[in-house]
């Protein structure tokens, strides 16, 4: 059991929430972070990059993720089950190497069918030697975790540095890149990422006050954004307790103020009008036509309606119904703090003629913690929609909404199944209207289905779906067989101990076999 000493406290936990980062320290013995080093070293040069495989090509690596800084940091961000993703790489920067890392500001591809602002994944970006500025480090942009447009030079460019064994915790959607190395050393990082397979019921840090206390830093403010995240990771999601008070003149003012030419006025009257809730409804529509704003003013009056009760929900419901894509995407994000009064409206969009309006529906209510059985049975029934991105969206939302119906992991289980028949026939993935672009995942489907049987899984669930799990060991996607393991793995009853002693077997991996010392 960790020491509380080891989680988080309030202070990284609102940094993490507001900036996108915190940075820690292993106290590790320099002579393992330096062994480690000097095999990766061995292993780029003579074998190349092993991509996922840096982990059982140099198993000595897993030692960095199990000290209790790491455990304890990981715990307060993703909660104690978290799960090491499949995916990792070793980013080696040369000095001299004009364009490390293809030399762009970038977010990761990510690994759902829609970026989440709450935290349900994480990166570590793991440093084995001495930092410093000249070095090279992966630059961070505090704050722009939440854009899907970069914000160029309104952004601050952080370059963490330290000893060995410095990390950095980062929301998996912040801004970074690879600096230039301008040192005569090489650089090296490993990139892991982390899943989270529960939505919080209680905080899993040291936490101890009820609200947030900012500090500023950021190109923008989004106080309602940020305190929706802030009450989810606390367990309290979709609170809508007004935290400011004010009266007719001062929502006059806010009126005029969310017109104004300035768009850091217009974003900070956006987030006031949600700060004071349904006091505010009467700003609902102009809050609404500021989803076609800049995106740090959208975002503000996206989260702000889902602040104003009813008024504010049906604005946000009428924009993903007839609003433009950005437009609805932006409404799905804001309805995640709006709570169940919004699951109505949602359940309704699931009937909408236009598929995106459908999916972007599905994705929402995965956001309404805790469930119904009206709302998974309808997202249920979303899984035999002719729209491969309503399907998958309906998948994830399920997974992550937790099992409380008894035939979502049979669901789960048909569409896992149903997606390895056909990756076997070849069809696997023919929807071209897949917004997601992520060429990286095979079987997308397949992959989304097994992910949220990783989440919803229990051991009496074993007879239902231990056999779309054995098939899925041998998909032709990576991330499906991962997925599978892992959540064999996690039921460890005697069936599922069995599937996996069979495949173990034959996919062992010896980290000392290698193109010169092949036995």
């Amino acid at each position: 059991m960790l020491d509380c000493e080891c989680l988080l406290t309030d202070e990284q936990i609102i940094q993490f929430i507001t900036k996108g980062y915190v940075v820690l320290h292993n106290e590790l013995p320099d002579q393992l972070h330096a062994a480690v080093r000097d095999k990766i070293n061995v292993v780029l040069h003579e074998e190349g990059n092993p991509g996922n495989n840096i982990l059982p090509r140099v198993p000595e690596i897993q030692q960095f993720f199990e000290t209790p800084v790491v455990k304890g940091a990981l715990t307060s961000v993703l909660g104690p089950d978290y799960y090491m993703h499949p995916h990792r790489h070793c980013h080696y920067n040369q000095p001299g190497d004009p364009l490390p890392g293809g030399g762009q500001w970038h977010k990761d591809g990510y690994w759902s069918s829609m970026r989440s602002h709450r935290p349900w994944w994480a990166m570590i970006f793991y440093y084995m030697q001495d930092i410093t500025e000249e070095m090279g480090p992966t630059a961070i942009m505090p704050g722009t975790a939440y854009y899907e447009k970069f914000v160029g030079d309104q952004g601050e460019t952080l370059l963490p540095t330290g000893k060995a064994g410095t990390m950095v915790l980062v929301h998996f959607d912040l801004w970074h890149k690879a600096s230039l190395n301008v040192s005569d050393m090489d650089r090296y990082m490993l990139k892991f990422q982390f899943v989270r397979l529960h939505a919080p019921e209680s905080p899993s840090w040291n936490h101890q006050e009820k609200e947030m206390s900012l500090t500023g830093g950021t190109p923008y403010v989004h106080l309602n954004l940020w305190r929706d995240v802030w009450n989810w990771m606390r367990g309290e999601p979709g609170q809508g307790i007004p935290t400011a008070t004010g009266g007719k003149a001062q929502i006059e003012q806010l009126a005029e103020d969310l017109k104004s030419e300035d768009e850091t006025v217009r974003a900070r009257a956006a987030d006031q009008a949600g700060l004071l809730g349904e006091k505010a409804a009467s700003l609902a529509p102009e809050l609404a036509r500021m989803l076609n704003d800049r995106e740090p003013v959208a975002l503000n009056a996206g989260y702000a309606l889902g602040q104003l009760g009813s008024a504010g929900i049906d604005e946000l419901i009428r924009l993903i119904s007839e609003g433009t894509t950005q437009i609805a995407e932006r409404a799905a994000y804001g309805l995640q703090g709006a709570g169940a009064g919004a699951v109505p409206g949602l359940l309704a969009l699931l009937k909408h003629a236009n598929e995106k309006r459908r999916a972007l529906a599905a994705f929402a209510l995965g956001a309404m913690v805790p469930s119904t059985h009206e709302v998974s049975s309808a997202l249920i029934a979303c899984l035999q929609d002719p729209s491969d991105w309503v399907r998958r969206n309906a998948v994830e939302a399920l997974g992550m909404m937790g099992s409380e119906a008894g035939d979502v992991c049979q669901a789960l289980a048909n569409v896992l199944e149903q997606s390895l028949l056909q990756e076997g026939s070849g069809t696997v993935e023919t929807d071209e209207t897949d917004f997601s672009q992520q060429s990286y995942i095979l079987n997308k489907m397949g992959y989304t289905a097994a992910l949220s049987l990783l989440r919803t899984a229990k051991a009496p669930d074993v007879p239902l779906i231990i056999h779309s799990l054995e098939q899925a060991l041998h998909s032709k996607d990576r991330y499906v067989r991962a997925y599978a393991f892992e959540t064999l793995t996690h039921l460890r009853t005697p069936e599922a101990m069995d599937v996996l002693i069979r495949y173990y077997r034959p996919a062992r991996w010896c980290p000392d076999t290698t193109k010169v010392s092949t036995f």
